[in-house]
């Protein structure tokens, strides 16, 4: 697996749960343009419409060397899933505060690019600071026993 984007932002913002793997459909030299690095996460989102979700304000860099085909690099881009895992997305959602989230997009071992979605919950700013406060514990801890205790 080869991580391309990685939406660090969700984790912050969102309890995150579910986590389910999911292709993403690409036009033209997209897929050129993720295997180079060129996306963000950053500001996206999933919404389901018509039975299909797709994944919306994901960013793709236009890849240089492509000459005619070039996309809009915020446009909507269809997930694969199973009709099973869309329906129960769909039922999660149903729920106030709850929304899809992409946490990361990556190559797997095939060649093909996923999408990592969950179930987002949003946080009140009184978790954020909780969290916060839990990665800062964490990182002294790590820090002092590396260190020896010095």
């Amino acid at each position: 697996m080869e991580l391309k984007a990685n939406n660090k932002k969700a984790f912050h913002n969102y309890f995150i749960q579910d986590l389910t793997e999911a292709g993403i459909a690409l036009k033209g030299c997209e897929v050129k343009s993720v295997r180079a690095g060129g996306v963000s996460l950053l500001d996206s989102f999933v919404v389901i419409r018509g039975g299909e979700m797709f994944l919306k304000n994901a960013y793709i860099k236009p890849y240089e060397k492509a000459t005619v085909f070039k996309e809009d690099e915020r446009r909507s881009r269809k997930l694969l899933l199973h009709k099973s895992e869309i329906q129960k997305f769909e039922r999660a959602v149903k729920e106030k505060g709850v929304t899809i989230v992409p946490t990361k997009i990556y190559i797997d071992n095939n060649g093909k690019v996923k999408v990592e979605i969950g179930i987002g919950k949003g946080k009140k700013l009184f978790d954020k600071r909780e969290t916060m406060k839990e990665k800062v514990i964490k990182r002294d801890i790590e820090r002092y026993t590396k260190h020896g205790g010095d």
